[in-house]
């Protein structure tokens, strides 16, 4: 595999940076991340490293050298993250449990799966045209696709805000699964929160990504973003990976996986630091543990959904 890649995060106008963002690799899979930590909730920073950790250990775990059902996987993962997260509150005896959105993105073969609870997004873009992106879990999605608001208040509207759909929740996530997306040279996928995508129209996120490497555009568009939402932006986090297939083609830039010695795994997405290991411990990831606490999980999935609201 050949691939480029470059995440950025901004704090922007906010006291904490509830997004995390990361990627891991093997020689024939890799793993897109991002969530962002709901801000009216507590502690959705925690909710996000936690989704992260939980999701990357277990890519760590199964990506041997691949993962062997991709959509399985995210869908169990996304719900051994939302178990974690519970725990969590339970070990803290919180009042509340902490909350997060999050996507992912699994590419091996050729193919990109994707998966996402919540309002973080993914694009698929192809020469400067988007050709799939998410759609937001989102109260006022749901009136626009009954057709009661017009798409063009996506930004004003009142709901844009209420999610009925994220990660730590009382109620079981959707977990949202992608097609099968064959890839092409030259294919870009490109994640990122709400405080990125909520101020930047989707033509200006494809036109800039086109015209630029992602090296560059990347950072030019969180500066946007921030610039123009002021002291009001949000976090502001974004993800990037240029696909290159298999060619041979020399470009310091590209990373190519045939290099990397069998069964070794590359990441940026952080372990926990010390003194947090109880969030994420070892005994957490048993196998038998998840899969029961997936089924009870699965038991629930068709319950009414409660609507949430960030900052």
């Amino acid at each position: 595999m050949r691939f480029s890649v470059y995440q950025e995060s901004h704090i922007g106008g906010r006291k904490v940076n509830q997004d995390r963002m990361g990627y891991s690799f093997t020689r024939d899979v890799i793993l897109l991340l991002l969530a962002d930590g709901m801000g009216g909730h507590i502690m959705g920073e925690m909710a996000a490293t936690i989704a992260m950790q939980t999701i990357g250990n277990l890519f760590q775990q199964q990506a041997h050298p691949m993962i062997g059902r991709p959509e399985r996987f995210l869908e169990d993962s996304f719900f051994a993250a939302h178990q974690e997260i519970h725990r969590y509150r339970e070990l803290h005896n919180l009042p509340e449990t902490p909350r997060t959105t999050v996507v992912a993105c699994l590419i091996q073969n050729g193919h990109a799966y994707w998966a996402h609870c919540g309002d973080s997004r993914l694009y698929w873009m192809r020469q400067g045209q988007i050709l799939l992106r998410t759609k937001d879990h989102s109260r006022l999605e749901t009136l626009i696709a009954q057709g009661k608001v017009d798409p063009s208040e996506r930004h004003t509207h009142p709901d844009r805000n209420k999610l009925f759909n994220c990660l730590g929740a009382p109620n079981a996530p959707i977990v949202e699964l992608s097609r099968r997306a064959t890839l092409q040279a030259g294919d870009l996928l490109f994640l990122c929160s709400d405080g990125l995508w909520s101020v930047l129209p989707d033509h200006m996120l494809a036109q800039r990504l086109n015209d630029h490497t992602i090296v560059r555009a990347v950072p030019e568009l969180i500066r946007s973003a921030v610039d123009i939402a002021g002291k009001q932006s949000d976090n502001v986090t974004a993800l990037a990976m240029m696909w290159e297939g298999d060619d041979r083609l020399e470009d310091p830039s590209i990373i190519s996986t045939n290099t990397l010695p069998i069964g070794s795994i590359t990441t940026t997405i952080q372990a926990p630091a010390p003194g947090e290991q109880d969030n994420v411990e070892a005994d957490a990831f048993n196998e038998a543990e998840i899969e029961k606490a997936i089924a009870e999980i699965r038991n629930a999935i068709h319950k009414s959904s409660r609507i949430t609201t960030k900052p």
